[in-house]
């Protein structure tokens, strides 16, 4: 039997027409469909959207993903409209997606990339966008999206390494506390009680154990709120209040925690440094905008007088050696090679690597470095509750 071909006009066998679609057609009405019901809701969805945006965020992959396609797409030949379209769909995320769509009717409009993305700070940061609009000046927007996309995994790989170190520790504090809270709420009481009883002067720990006790489980309804809003407090005064300077200062001063704060800090700046030097972009702004990246104001500080420095006419080495605590002579020394050399932002991207390398090494044995200490603390505060609790038992037994 013969095959049957069916040309454009041709009907169908089942006696409908066919008609070619055009691939780009059919993604502009799914766009189109898409603005209308992220952009132009109707009654009660239009509340929830305004609001669910300023809670929900684009993640780090996300971004990655952003960068590395839109990279990809430009470099075949699609056009920044269509890309940008083509992202819009992709997305799972609809605070991303309405940033997505905006964006394309800002570039179809004839605006720059750079000042499209600048439109919303909470998701491309300064450093995003000024790395986009210097690859458009230059020509090179694709090369700056591959160092973008490059930039943003390490600094992922970085971020989550940290944190999956952290959550050890983190897991055996909260489990302590956890438990201890249950011993003073439930079982303590049960145990004290027998020696409230006895007329007799009981040891100076026992009394203490007494008094915590007492004191939580009769105002049990003040103790947990007070606690849980002192915690968010001191988290508010140490992340944004006023005693973020000293709680920076003193992770650059303990023990163990400080070389791992040093390393991250630097490994930041040296991967930001290099990926704005490469595109180009004058010192004196790649300073500045490093600072606003790292999250410890010791080095933002240092970043911010180093950057007026070079622009006086210093050299970034001799500057960085005033500060000799933040900077360690090796981070100096690569950096006036590449002074000297011309190759700055290759050097930094060598002792960015280097930084990154010694701080997974550094996260991969954390665990083993804080194990001891958390059994001793662990051991201290058992050891604590103990005795409180057989001391009276011995002083008993020698009166009987």
């Amino acid at each position: 039997m013969e095959e049957t071909v069916l040309q454009p006009s041709e009907p169908a066998p089942n006696g409908q027409a066919k008609s070619a679609q055009n691939p780009a057609s059919a993604s502009s009405a799914a766009f189109d469909a898409l603005e209308k019901k992220l952009l132009y809701p109707e009654g009660i969805n239009q509340k929830f959207d305004q609001y669910s945006d300023v809670i929900r965020t684009v993640s780090a992959a996300e971004k990655i993903f952003f960068a590395q396609n839109l990279g990809v797409m430009l470099k075949s030949g699609l056009s920044a409209s269509r890309s940008f379209r083509t992202l819009a769909l992709q997305s799972q995320n609809p605070k991303f997606q309405r940033a997505m769509i905006r964006i394309t009717r800002a570039v179809e409009k004839g605006d720059p990339i750079a000042a499209a993305l600048e439109q919303f700070p909470k998701i491309f940061s300064p450093i995003f966008v000024n790395m986009v609009r210097a690859g458009e000046k230059a020509g090179q927007l694709e090369q700056v999206l591959q160092e973008l996309t490059s930039q943003l995994k390490r600094s992922n790989e970085l971020r989550q390494k940290v944190r999956g170190a952290m959550m050890y520790p983190t897991a055996v504090l909260i489990a302590m506390v956890l438990i201890g809270s249950g011993m003073i709420i439930f079982v303590i009481p049960k145990l004290l009680a027998i020696f409230e009883e006895v007329d007799a002067e009981l040891p100076l720990p026992t009394r203490i154990l007494i008094l915590v006790s007492d004191t939580i489980n009769e105002y049990i309804l003040f103790v947990g709120p007070l606690a849980v809003l002192g915690a968010v407090a001191l988290t508010y005064l140490v992340r944004r209040g006023p005693l973020k300077g000293p709680w920076h200062g003193l992770l650059l001063k303990l023990p163990v925690i400080a070389a791992i704060a040093v390393k991250i800090n630097l490994a930041k700046i040296a991967r930001t440094l290099s990926s704005l030097l490469a595109t180009d972009m004058p010192i004196v702004d790649s300073f500045r905008l490093t600072a606003g990246v790292v999250g410890n104001v010791h080095y933002q500080a240092s970043l911010l007088r180093i950057g007026a420095a070079v622009e006086k006419g210093e050299t970034v080495a001799s500057a960085m050696a005033r500060y000799a605590k933040l900077y360690p002579p090796i981070a100096q020394q690569m950096v006036q090679v590449g002074e000297e050399t011309g190759a700055v932002d290759e050097i930094l991207g060598q002792l960015a690597q280097f930084y990154e390398e010694d701080v997974s090494q550094t996260m991969e044995s954390l665990p083993t470095i804080i194990e001891p200490i958390l059994i001793l603390v662990l051991g201290g505060a058992v050891g604590a509750m103990a005795v409180s609790v057989i001391m009276p038992m011995f002083s008993l037994a020698n009166a009987v």
